[in-house]
């Protein structure tokens, strides 16, 4: 039988496919040095594998990480110490990742270059929310935006093992824009 723990992971690989090592370790919200015993327990049992040479973990070593799914979970983990373990899971298309923080749910909507039709494909709820991580900034001011409330975020891999994310409201999109014109 597997622990909570390992549950855990077990679920959000069966749920997301292939992560990267690092996201597994931060969701688990332990001392790293236990998070990775319990990845190689994992491991030792054959309940995950270890894919490009260990840089992701997923079910099955055939697993194919998603991009926009890293992208999401990315974004998940700047939140992930007021979330539930299983408060999270995938969202219908065109969002990537629903999760629940205190009592309000958050949709993450991973948007490329070219994407900004997908967010009519949204169907916004009086009690959701959308955080939209976009490649740059200056990509929202074409967005036409569901009528709830949304945050944008942007990933920024610095050549470190964990990209910096930057959150903007949609208040400060329109002075950081102007601003930087």
């Amino acid at each position: 039988m597997l622990l909570q723990e390992e549950q855990y992971v077990v679920n959000w690989l069966s749920q997301y496919g292939a992560l990267p090592r690092a996201q597994v370790v931060r969701m688990l919200q332990k001392p790293v040095r236990t998070a990775e015993k319990i990845l190689r327990n994992l491991l030792r049992q054959g309940k995950i594998e270890d894919i490009s040479g260990g840089y992701y973990v997923g079910l099955d070593a055939m697993c194919k990480p998603d991009q926009r799914t890293i992208l999401a979970v990315w974004v998940l983990l700047k939140f992930i110490k007021q979330v539930e373990p299983m408060a999270h899971y995938p969202a219908v298309y065109p969002s990537q990742i629903f999760f629940l923080k205190e009592n309000v749910g958050y949709e993450i909507v991973v948007l490329y270059e070219g994407e900004q039709s997908q967010l009519r494909l949204l169907q916004p709820q009086d009690d959701l929310k959308y955080i939209i991580v976009l490649p740059h900034i200056s990509m929202a001011e074409n967005l036409r935006l569901p009528n709830v409330p949304c945050l944008f975020a942007t990933v920024d891999f610095q050549g470190g093992e964990e990209p910096q994310i930057l959150f903007y409201s949609e208040e400060n999109i329109h002075e950081r824009i102007s601003g930087s014109a």
